[in-house]
């Protein structure tokens, strides 16, 4: 060690990046780079692919893309000609025409050195095996006196990058991550995080991404983690953030000062953040100006429309009720209010000309038979078509507000309620929109309670209800999450307690209704199992859960 260099100044820039908007997101890299060298910073990090954004899927496969990604790196690299701050970012690389997942250290005017992603992650939402080649077990980096191990997200999970640094004598990993939230998922994090900082004896630099993509969101909280195991400082959950990191370079080892004091947030805060920007970022990096949905009286709707303007204000949210013959005047009234307390604009269009319209169109062929589910679906539909003419008309992306439970028993009706380009809470059970929704009206009493508290009903029949159809939620939703994210059979979960024919009603139902998810509107992912990339079942299949 060089005396000369007792200390080591590292920012973390903790940026949320849209797939494909390569300017975009090199406007910012820059930015936070020339801000990094006015403050004498030694080495500034971003996360994992924060060129290109992440997940490229399929876009890696272009030639062009990557041309462009390329252009950029060279960009970059010219920014840091002539100063002493070197840049690590994460993109996409090729070499003997194999694409890698790489982390990239830009220094004086050239690419200084890069390591490959060696563990590529092939489960849940992850398929990078599909569009990348693992790379081999990177080497130590050398810079300004100090060996650095440079991991890429899936690297940190796995011992053998850990293991391989340690052999090296890395004195500092670093790791940078694009690394989706789900609930739950920070402690396990953190344990891997502590993992390898006891392999390789070294502190650690965790750089993880923020915002949203597609159905994913990144929920940043950056972390340093001392050589003791402990969370030196952590950055902002959520939203994008900058810190600036002093190591000094005492004792044989690099050290962190002094703990800094954090902001954690409990558990349903962040589940209610994650659902917030998963739809704002969805709204805005596909250039919606606003969004409408169907207000119904009911708490899906309800909370939806509360997520919409705590996510994107109440000038940008469009709400309308579409009463029926079967619509109570209470729920209309609740509809009313809330959409009041939230400030957005409102409107009524009764549905009851056109059912009827519909249905008088359809008696010659209907002559004879009874009046079933068809003529609810039809109502449901109806609201459907209005919505959709009111996105065309203004350009508004129309909100599906199904819920978990919902699209898991095949409760909602095609080209109806699922009519919509973006579903909020495909991801919540109904249960979890309850405890959602109190939280939320703790924080400000917005929902009326006489929502909550209202037994849940689609009203398109005389005095129905949800549990005419399904077992009751607070049933229902802990069989679904034990054969959805934790993949029990029935005979399981029948053996765990649950009654026999109500267990093999929601695995019928669940099996049978594929058809529909497929159809569904992408939406927010919070749990370890959600309806997208991590449940892929087939269409036609007769076996039963």
């Amino acid at each position: 060690m060089n005396s000369a260099s007792p200390l080591l100044r590292i920012v973390i820039a903790q940026t949320n990046p849209c797939v494909g908007d390569i300017t975009g997101n090199l406007e910012d890299i820059e930015q936070h780079y020339l801000r990094a060298c006015s403050e004498a910073a030694d080495i500034i990090v971003f996360p994992e692919l924060a060129i290109t954004g992440y997940d490229t899927e399929d876009l890696t496969l272009r030639p062009a893309f990557h041309e462009a990604a390329v252009a950029a790196v060279k960009q970059l690299a010219r920014l840091t000609f002539n100063t002493s701050t070197a840049l690590i970012v994460g993109t996409i690389w090729q070499e003997n025409g194999q694409c890698f997942n790489a982390g990239i250290m830009l220094y004086e005017g050239d690419i200084y050195e890069r390591i490959f992603k060696y563990s590529l992650p092939n489960y849940g939402v992850f398929d990078e095996h599909r569009v990348f080649v693992p790379g081999p077990l990177p080497s130590a980096i050398e810079f300004k006196n100090c060996k650095i191990g440079l991991l890429i997200c899936e690297d940190l999970w796995e011992n053998d990058v850990p293991s391989h640094y340690a052999s090296q004598g890395v004195e500092l990993l670093i790791c940078i991550n694009a690394s989706p939230f789900e609930v739950d998922k920070k402690p396990q994090r953190l344990d891997r995080a502590i993992e390898a900082v006891t392999i390789v004896d070294a502190p650690l630099i965790y750089v993880n991404s923020v915002g949203a993509q597609d159905e994913l969101v990144f929920d940043g909280q950056s972390f340093v983690l001392s050589i003791n195991e402990e969370v030196n400082f952590q950055l902002a959950a959520f939203e994008p953030d900058y810190a600036s990191i002093l190591l000094h370079h005492k004792q044989g080892c690099w050290q962190l000062g002094p703990a800094r004091p954090f902001q954690e947030e409990e558990g349903l805060a962040q589940t209610y953040r994650a659902l917030q920007i998963g739809l704002r970022d969805y709204v805005e990096k596909n250039n919606f100006k606003s969004v409408v949905l169907g207000l119904s009286g009911g708490i899906d709707s309800a909370f939806v429309a509360v997520l919409a303007v705590d996510a994107l204000g109440s000038d940008r949210v469009h709400c309308v009720t579409m009463p029926s013959p079967y619509t109570a005047n209470e729920t209309l009234q609740d509809s009313l209010e809330l959409a009041q307390n939230l400030g957005c604009r409102i409107d009524t269009i009764p549905i009851h000309p056109l059912f009827e319209g519909f249905q008088q169109q359809l008696a010659p062929i209907f002559r004879d038979v009874k009046s079933d589910v068809t003529e609810e679906n039809m109502q449901s539909r109806i609201r459907g078509l209005l919505l959709m003419s009111i996105s065309n008309k203004f350009g508004s992306l129309v909100l599906a507000t199904g819920n978990k439970s919902e699209m898991a028993t095949g409760y909602s009706t095609l080209y109806g309620d699922m009519c919509g380009g973006f579903a909020p809470i495909k991801d919540v059970y109904k249960t979890e929109i309850y405890t959602l929704s109190t939280w939320r009206n703790r924080q400000t009493p917005i929902i009326p309670e006489s929502i909550i508290a209202r037994a849940p009903t689609a009203e398109l029949r005389p005095n129905q209800t949800d549990q005419d159809t399904l077992p009751p939620y607070h049933l229902l939703d802990k069989i679904l999450y034990g054969m959805i994210e934790e993949n029990f059979s029935s005979d399981e979960l029948i053996a765990a307690g649950f009654d026999r024919a109500m267990v093999h009603l929601v695995a019928k139902l669940l099996c049978s209704s594929e058809y529909k998810r497929y159809q569904a509107p992408p939406g927010t992912k919070i749990s370890c199992r959600a309806f997208g990339k991590d449940w892929r079942y087939p269409l036609t299949n007769h076996f039963r859960f």
